[in-house]
């Protein structure tokens, strides 16, 4: 039967009462200290030696008995003989008996082999390190629930702790499942999914102190996932069973949940990530987690990261907050809590935030993510320009130099971040795709560095000038030409439709794949219908949007469109055929602050080289005789 939602648990409410009703049991193993670093220790530990465990020199000189220098200074100088009143020590020795000081060699002055001056009293137990200065037998070195660090490791040896007890990593059962997956391959056909989540999930299980084991992957039937997680939780203290736990009618993970044991939630009210089933099988806790990636993944951060925190009575983490302003703005609907995927930019002393793709399945949004941004269910949202808090995902230090370049999508920006890693590791760009128009109106209101534009005029028959003359005020700004690149259409290999000319896309009714609103390759497309008096509605697929010209090629490439307007480097990345149609300036438009700045310069320099340009114009498509060049200035009005 297909099983919809229990409920829109409040995620708070989804995650106390899990944590209520499930526990972990401690189990202990002994271990060798130097195996010990970020193990958790399972019982106090006493020191069963003293270090040191005799009184030793704690500096190179000699070992003195210090009545006999109390009269000593600079008008009365005594001299002491080697054995009589002096022994030669090192940093380390033990003081001999009957000695009770040291006095640095550098304090001495030789008078001759047995004999040395001093004119300065040594005062009693000077430069000893006395019995147990460091570690005293008996004493607690670390409680239980102690995380091991590299200093901690010393400290066991040196109180001669060389076995050690420390909390068994809990085993988790990792069981995939899905008739779509395949395990990971360079070769996938049509229909079929690479399992990855699996991996995801042991490396997040790693890093927060459980054993992992990725489980082969389960078909899509009932019976064999209900046998899966049988056996499962026989054998392993927590068993996540990934994909299944929304409400299709392929999805299992409930009924066998509610059929073996218990569930308790199946649910929860935020977005991403609300179909989750927590529960538990035989006494051991069981968390059905979504297929899509991203949803998977905060399921696990929200449910399993807290349980093994609690397993090894460690206080859960939290991660660093920064007050940011809304580059863009970003919606809510009221009743669940939303997680909306980040990034940051330092900009004329404000941190600025924009959201990436908010789709579930898009796991490279986490990957490009500087920040996480939570809504709380009563809120609608953000305008653009509002402040707000996000959690961070990266030090605030790697945020600050890190380079906004929004705009136009090209080629060309990947391969500047490429080339500025090599010469600047400690920099990187974040790259946002909104369209020129879009790029232009960041600028404008100092919501990035860097804009990417190459916008016709069809009055002119120029290219940037007149938009920034016309959109761009109150911002001093800097438009450096980049590169003259290629547009066309991107059809199918061989070019089955034979389109030629945009009338070929209308009168043989071909689905097109446009670009977003104030995208340059949209204003070139729209232009190119008014050449030939076609009206949008009479092309089929003219508001199927896409944010770059790789999508657009890959809309073509998976059968989706016929064809699309974009650059030639991206036909030739997916092996498609390209049909020239236009010459274009692909154009930057910095902020003049930014332009002046070290970090500018360093990206002026990258694209006037001629690394840069060889690697570029090798993609095909690109011609950058006039890279670097200064094509407009536009001071503040």
């Amino acid at each position: 039967m297909r099983k919809i939602y229990l409920e829109d648990k409040p995620l708070m409410e989804a995650q106390q009462d899990f944590l209520r009703r499930v526990t972990l049991e401690r189990k202990i193993e002994w271990i060798p200290t130097q195996a010990g670093l970020g193990r958790v220790t399972a019982q106090d530990i006493y020191a069963k030696v003293s270090m040191p465990n005799f009184h030793a020199a704690a500096m190179d000189g000699i070992a003195v008995r210090a009545e006999q220098t109390f009269t000593a200074n600079e008008l009365n100088p005594i001299r002491l003989k080697k054995e009589k009143d002096y022994r030669i020590v090192d940093t380390g020795d033990p003081i001999p008996p009957g000695f009770d000081a040291v006095i640095m060699v550098e304090d001495l002055h030789q008078v001759d082999g047995e004999t040395v001056e001093i004119r300065e009293a040594a005062a009693p137990w000077q430069h000893i390190r006395p019995i147990g200065e460091d570690v005293i037998a008996g004493e607690m070195l670390f409680p239980a629930f102690h995380r091991l660090r590299p200093v901690d490791l010393g400290a066991l040896l040196a109180g001669g702790i060389l076995t050690l007890p420390v909390l068994r990593k809990p085993a988790v059962a990792i069981m995939p499942t899905g008739t779509e997956l395949i395990p990971p391959s360079e070769h996938v056909e049509s229909g079929q999914i690479i399992e990855f989540n699996g991996t995801v999930f042991g490396a997040y299980l790693q890093e927060w102190g459980a054993e992992p084991t990725i489980l082969p992957i389960v078909q899509d039937e009932y019976e064999a996932i209900r046998e899966g997680v049988r056996e499962a939780v026989e054998h392993y203290d927590l068993v996540l069973l990934n994909a299944g736990s929304s409400a299709g009618t392929e999805d299992f993970t409930y009924q066998v949940i509610h059929e073996l044991g218990t569930v308790f939630t199946h649910g929860v009210g935020t977005r991403p990530g609300k179909p989750v089933v927590l529960g538990e099988v035989s006494g051991k806790p069981i968390v059905g987690l979504p297929g899509y990636p991203v949803s998977a993944y905060f399921g696990l951060e929200w449910f399993v990261r807290p349980l093994l925190y609690r397993y090894y009575g460690l206080i859960e983490p939290s991660r660093p907050k920064l007050r940011v302003k809304m580059g863009r703005r970003v919606v809510s609907v009221m009743g669940a809590e939303d997680f909306v995927r980040m990034t940051v930019g330092f900009i004329q002393g404000q941190y600025v935030a924009n959201p990436l793709t908010r789709a579930a399945g898009v796991t490279m949004s986490l990957v490009r993510a500087d920040g996480l941004l939570r809504i709380p269910p009563s809120h609608l949202g953000y305008e653009q320009g509002e402040e707000a808090e996000i959690e961070l995902y990266r030090p605030v230090e790697e945020i600050e130099r890190s380079i906004l370049i929004t705009g136009s999508h090209d080629l060309s920006l990947d391969l500047l971040q490429s080339h500025l890693r090599r010469r600047d590791p400690s920099r990187h760009i974040i790259s946002s795709h909104v369209g020129s128009m879009g790029g232009i109106l960041a600028i404008q209101k100092g919501e990035a560095h860097v804009a990417g534009i190459h916008l016709f005029d069809e009055k002119t028959g120029s290219y940037n000038i007149p938009f920034l003359e016309k959109y761009l005020k109150g911002k001093e700004a800097v438009l450096v030409h980049l590169a003259y690149r290629t547009q066309g259409w991107i059809v199918a290999k061989g070019n089955p439709h034979k389109i030629y000319d945009v009338t070929d896309i209308v009168n043989k009714r071909l689905i097109y794949i446009n670009r977003q609103r104030g995208a340059g390759t949209r204003l070139l497309f729209d232009d190119l219908l008014r050449k030939k008096g076609i009206s949008r509605a009479e092309v089929y697929g003219y508001e199927q949007e896409s944010l770059s010209h790789l999508s657009v090629a890959v809309a073509v490439k998976g059968g989706a469109a016929d064809v699309g307007l974009g650059i030639y480097s991206a036909a030739k990345v997916m092996d498609l055929d390209f049909i020239p149609v236009a010459e274009e300036h692909y154009e930057l438009l910095f902020l003049k602050e930014f332009y002046e700045s070290e970090a500018g310069k360093l990206l002026i320099e990258i694209i006037t080289s001629s690394d840069f340009r060889q690697e570029l114009e090798s993609l095909g498509g690109y011609d950058l005789r006039d890279a670097g060049k200064v094509v407009y200035v536009k001071n503040m009005a």
